[in-house]
């Protein structure tokens, strides 16, 4: 019974041994690795970093009236172009009550002033006249006709200067009672005209609407919005981890969601030196006027992202990023160009700038160089 259990033991062991070296004979059988090999190529490579923003007016003209009142009529709308001067609306003044009757109260003033001027001056020219015709006679000495004459004239100046305030009394009157008066022409303050040459890019108010006045003190409402349309500029923002490597008159490659199979060229002009705070974030604003070439209307407001190139290398020879090994200790990059039938030589390269994908071979290979493909994906062993 137990040389029986011997036997069991032996065999089971045999068993187990021929199956390991099955095991390790397949193993050992697989088939080896072949590598495939690439070539070098001519290839353009940019290196650039990606903003978002929106195509903006270099400036646009906010139109805002001279006095307050309720618009009366409005002449355009947005999408017309306009020429400076142009009338855009009429403003229709609902004077002050309070300002009005101080008006009118000054008005009855100087009325007074005019009145009493008149009859100093006329007492003065009686006096002048009869002084002229003793001193012609001989009745009196030249120095009393003299004085006579002097206080004539003051009181005739006096009087003309009291008639020109009347006058300005009653053009205020006229002014805050309906925005403008005789003589004023053009320069009517209820005349809301364009300043500058451009396209109304928006008119934000209706018929009807009140209006407040630009002063001192408020920056008054908006008639409407005025911009040179061709001459616009990308407006957008850059992280704070790319703003480093960024700098002005940098070329940039705008793309415009809203306008299919287009690229605008840009130059960089503006960064931002204090970032902003965005969701934790810090964010630096950047602006690239565009270098339009074509008659390509671009609608202010439309996003768009703009590839700012860091460097540029054109026609250069280029691998692909993934045939790139570097050395473990030394980190210097290098190639295993093929020798043979699957014979492959270890090979120092220089590399320029990388996009990502491909990266410039400065030196280290030739064009017909083979190389090895060393990360390729292996069939996986069937057993």
């Amino acid at each position: 019974m137990k040389r029986i259990g011997t036997i069991i033991t032996l065999t089971v062991i045999l068993i187990a041994f021929i199956f390991g070296i099955r095991y390790i004979y397949l193993k050992d059988q697989k088939d080896p690795v072949v590598y495939e090999t690439q070539k070098s190529f001519r290839y353009t490579i940019l290196k650039k970093t990606v903003a978002t923003g929106s195509i903006v007016p270099k400036e646009e003209v906010l139109i805002k009236p001279n006095i307050s009142g309720i618009i009366d009529q409005i002449f355009v709308e947005a999408g017309d172009y306009v020429k400076s001067g142009d009338l855009l609306a009429m403003v229709k003044v609902v004077p002050n009550v309070s300002s009005l009757n101080s008006a009118k109260n000054n008005i009855n003033s100087v009325s007074t002033q005019v009145e009493t001027a008149k009859l100093a001056f006329q007492n003065q020219e009686s006096i002048y006249n009869r002084q002229k015709g003793l001193f012609e006679k001989g009745v009196i000495s030249a120095n009393e006709f003299d004085n006579a004459q002097l206080s004539y004239n003051q009181s005739l100046q006096r009087y003309k200067q009291e008639q020109i305030s009347l006058d300005n009394a009653r053009q205020n009157y006229d002014i805050i009672k309906t925005g403008t008066t005789s003589g004023m022409g053009a320069a009517a303050n209820t005349e809301i005209r364009a300043t500058v040459s451009g396209m109304v890019l928006d008119v934000p108010v209706k018929t009807g609407n009140q209006v407040i006045e630009s002063n001192n003190f408020n920056d008054g409402t908006t008639i409407a919005t005025i911009a040179d349309v061709t001459n616009m500029i990308f407006e957008g923002k850059v992280d704070e981890s790319e703003v480093g490597k960024i700098k002005e008159d940098l070329a940039l490659e705008i793309t415009v969601g809203a306008i299919d199979n287009k690229k605008f060229d840009a130059t960089l002009d503006y960064i931002a030196p204090k970032g902003i705070d965005e969701n934790g974030a810090i964010q630096f604003q950047i602006k690239g006027t565009l270098n339009k070439k074509d008659a390509t209307f671009i609608r202010a407001g439309l996003s768009a992202n703009a590839s700012i190139i860091l460097a540029r290398a054109d026609s250069v020879i280029a691998l692909k990023e993934a045939l790139i090994q570097y050395d473990v200790k030394t980190k210097t990059p290098f190639v295993e160009i093929e020798i043979g039938n699957q014979k492959f030589e270890r090979k120092e390269i220089e590399l320029g700038i990388s996009d990502g994908i491909n990266v410039e071979v400065k030196a280290g290979i030739s064009p017909n160089d083979k190389i090895k493909v060393w990360n390729q994906l292996k069939p996986r062993a069937n057993f």
